[in-house]
């Protein structure tokens, strides 16, 4: 094939390893960065605009929301299993030019139909497809170092709430909301697309002695395999939650910040202390999972989110959006390295496109189920602190499950 001989990193300093490699971790970086404009925090951004523009209710918009991300979550299993059959390359320019057409259109919505379609193509291609191609291509191309690559490719996601929440709430005050999508149309059409296409000119394959240096993978599972495994649908229920969790008070936060007597602006702000938590918890997981595994790790990924939700119930004051976001950076740094490390360590890298797309939908279906679900309960007068509660409990109780799940996967190994 056309794919070069991979650098040696088997068991190399960090440093090496990233100027060895930093073609393919910048590629995977940015795929990250640039599926901020289907994330949840990003889109939300316009939630207040596009209620009054449509006359809809909190609960009308997140209805729509959540149906147009469900479609998203059916479509992804069949879309995502494509990265076991195309280059990465290529899935890349048809999910970013996807991408990049729906925030145009998202430009020129007239209708709430239209709005729709528009949430249902950014949830596919930004949060579906652009995450899914970034994590999956990361966990392919590395062995050894598996641990520390989707670790430095997560780092992409808090780069893109640091900076997009912020500037995207600056132009929309000067050139309006809609220009403002426009705007981030033309980013993916001219900067992103070029630069990923240079970066992707060449694949790479993990050389002999990496994979000679990984822990052994064991058992090359498929889909039909995974799916019937019990332990993955234990696995996904816990490790979704912060997906759940996230989307649902980020899709709601201009209804938070109109709870606690913020501004959108304070909250806005905030997103840059969860990029630096998500940052400094990457950092510190990926070198844990190649020591001691990901299996052994599972059963603490719950722990940030359970407290973040607390502190949200528990603390009100304009601080606490700080110390909440902290939390829910670490949560998605932790989680986010944690998954991509997972799944190819008990099920294998054969069929990992098929089996992270079932996955990722069920990441999606969590995203979809939130702010409906949500919206709905504050619509008909349930407290925004109960329902955080409620969170909360789960994944304490998902705490138990999942250290009972690595119990399992831990004693497969062994036999």
């Amino acid at each position: 094939m056309n794919a070069p001989q991979a650098p040696q990193s088997g068991n190399v300093p960090y440093m090496t390893f990233v100027l060895e490699n930093a073609r393919w971790l910048s590629a995977g970086y940015l795929l990250a960065v640039f599926s901020g404009f289907g994330q949840t925090f990003f889109i939300s951004l316009s939630g207040g605009d596009l209620r009054a523009e449509f006359g809809l209710s909190h609960g009308d918009l997140g209805l729509v929301y959540m149906l147009a991300t469900l479609g998203s979550a059916l479509t992804l299993p069949y879309v995502g299993k494509s990265l076991d059959y195309f280059p990465v390359r290529r899935i890349a320019a048809v999910v970013m030019i996807g991408l990049a057409l729906c925030c145009l259109a998202m430009a020129a919505s007239s209708s709430v139909w239209m709005v729709a379609l528009t949430f249902y193509g950014l949830r596919l291609c930004g949060q579906g497809m652009m995450t899914h191609t970034s994590i999956t291509a990361a966990g392919r191309w590395f062995s050894a170092q598996r641990g520390r690559a989707l670790s430095l490719a997560i780092l992409g996601f808090p780069t893109a709430e640091a900076l997009f929440p912020i500037c995207f709430v600056a132009l929309t005050n000067v050139v309006g909301w809609r220009t403002a999508w426009a705007v981030s149309g033309g980013v993916l059409f001219l900067a992103a697309l070029p630069v990923m296409m240079v970066l992707l000119a060449k694949d790479r394959v993990p050389s002999a002695r990496e994979i000679a240096s990984a822990k052994p993978e064991g058992r090359q599972w498929t889909r039909a395999e995974a799916i019937r495994d019990p332990r993955f649908w234990a696995v996904s229920f816990g490790v979704n939650a912060p997906a759940f969790i996230g989307t649902s008070i980020f899709f709601h936060q201009v209804y938070l910040v109109e709870l606690r007597g913020w501004t959108l602006e304070l909250f806005a702000s905030s997103f840059l202390v969860m990029a630096f938590g998500v940052v400094g918890a990457s950092l510190v997981i990926g070198p844990l999972i190649d020591r001691f595994s990901a299996r052994q790790l599972l059963p603490f990924t719950l722990v940030p989110i359970a407290s973040a939700c607390l502190v949200l119930v528990l603390y009100h004051a304009p601080a606490s959006a700080f110390i909440f976001m902290a939390l829910i950076g670490i949560s998605n740094g932790f989680n986010s390295t944690l998954v991509g490390a997972l799944w190819p360590e008990v099920y294998g890298t054969r069929h990992m496109g098929a089996i992270r797309a079932i996955a990722f939908s069920v990441m999606v279906f969590a995203s979809a189920a939130g702010p409906g679900l949500v919206g709905w309960l504050i619509d008909i007068g349930v407290a925004f602190d109960l329902q955080v509660l409620g969170m909360a409990l789960y994944c304490l109780v998902f705490c138990v499950v999942l250290f009972v799940t690595a119990r399992a996967y831990r004693s497969e190994l062994q036999t």
